[in-house]
């Protein structure tokens, strides 16, 4: 990795070091240089091993936008339909579950819609492209591509990366399949190079050695023009939590896993000292205003949580969606009203006339991930029907609970909240 005291002169890396996204470079001068003379072709690769991304992988792709909006270069937002048939054993203590081509098909489908809200693309010199993979992959023959590719790797070096390493220090078992990822992901850079003249691929910490494989295949393999590896931080939160991960699961950007108004709630609730962190690296507003959001200090601090919750959630769900998420959070929280467009989930008439368990109904609504869990919560005074505590884990949701509104409210905590809603 090389680094520089110099100030960048591309507004790429400009935007790259104030707002915090670099964390590993190979070449800090030649991506200044590339990115200032407006020829860097950057791409970051995404496995379709879900109908949805999360935040997780939203730094790479503000990444990619801003590289477009400074008028760096061209994004190539690599779907990874073949990569993912092999699986990426990198920060992973178990083979991941290898899924059929069919479901990686519908995973890549659901997941392609969320880069036309971050990128513009077309035919133009900085205008995006998305590619898939398994175009160059699946028809690979085996045998041509352990003499053509395969003998320029040294086992013993791969045996270094932390990807295999770690699994082998832990005698946690690493499949011969999830081995090759390594092989495959650098030779995704060498066909990228080849065919859109890519020059860079960006990611997250965890795949630097995976990255800088695929600019050392690529001098091997005959790729004449220089090849750059670009990271992120793998964020945790100020408390040391992972980036991105709640009790109840993952932060989905695609509404049909994660609902705008959970989203919006998910960077309400962003503790005090990460504030200013996350909206330099997941809004767009300008840095004057960041500033002075973070300079914020005691209850004015929610103030600046809501404008980072508006503007992050602006970004996946539009504007007007979190602006609905904003005043629905209002009404709950500040003005005690019951808000019909919380999140709200169907039961049926019938089985509140038998009446529902307790922790089944919290199950049910997606609050808690399972009957023990919830039983935990009621322990501890957490679990709410109507806004009156739960007592006991034998308790009966039924029709009598539902109010003049026509819904009964569940909640968990202060902040999470759920109508269910007889039909």
């Amino acid at each position: 990795m090389t680094t520089t005291n110099a100030a960048p002169a591309s507004d790429f890396l400009k935007v790259m070091t104030e707002r915090g996204f670099i964390h590993q470079c190979s070449d800090l001068p030649g991506v200044d240089k590339a990115a200032a003379e407006g020829r860097v072709v950057a791409y970051v690769g995404y496995d379709c091993t879900a109908p949805s991304l999360h935040i997780g992988h939203l730094l790479s792709i503000m990444m990619l936008h801003w590289l477009q909006a400074t008028g760096a270069g061209k994004p190539i937002a690599l779907m990874g339909g073949g990569t993912t048939r092999v699986g990426d054993p990198s920060g992973k203590d178990e083979t991941r579950v290898l899924r059929t081509v069919e479901e990686i098909d519908a995973n890549k489908d659901a997941i392609k819609g969320v880069f036309s809200k971050f990128l513009k693309f077309g035919d133009g010199k900085t205008d995006a492209v998305m590619v898939d993979n398994a175009e160059w992959l699946a028809p690979l023959n085996y045998i041509e591509f352990l003499r053509d590719v395969g003998r320029h790797f040294s086992v013993n070096r791969m045996l270094t990366m932390d990807s295999a390493k770690l699994r082998l220090e832990r005698e946690q078992e690493l499949s011969f399949i999830e081995f090759n990822y390594m092989l495959l992901q650098a030779y995704d850079f060498v066909e990228l190079s080849r065919r859109y003249g890519c020059n860079m691929q960006m990611g997250g910490s965890d795949q630097w050695g995976n990255i800088v494989t695929g600019i050392d295949l690529g001098r091997r393999m005959g790729v004449k023009h220089p090849l750059f590896a670009l990271t992120c931080p793998l964020l945790t939160t100020a408390s040391g939590a992972k980036m991105g991960k709640t009790a109840s699961g993952a932060v989905w950007l695609n509404e049909a896993q994660l609902s705008a108004y959970d989203y919006w709630q998910f960077w309400r609730n962003t503790e005090d000292a990460d504030v200013e962190r996350f909206l330099k690296l997941f809004t767009l507003l300008p840095m004057a205003e960041v500033a002075r959001l973070a300079a914020l200090e005691g209850a004015e601090i929610n103030d600046a949580k809501k404008i980072l919750a508006t503007e992050a959630t602006a970004l996946i769900h539009s504007r007007a969606k979190a602006e609905a998420a904003a005043e629905t959070a209002k009404k709950t929280f500040e003005q005690g009203t019951l808000a019909a467009d919380l999140p709200t989930v169907g039961i049926a008439k019938s089985e509140l006339d038998a009446g529902v368990g307790v922790l089944a109904a919290f199950v049910k609504a997606g609050l808690v991930a399972s009957n023990s869990e919830a039983r935990r919560q009621v322990q501890g005074g957490g679990l709410k029907v109507n806004d009156a505590t739960v007592t006991s884990d034998k308790a009966v949701v039924g029709s009598a609970d539902v109010t003049s509104d026509g819904v009964i409210k569940l909640s968990l905590g202060k902040k999470k909240h759920v109508l269910l809603k007889p039909e």
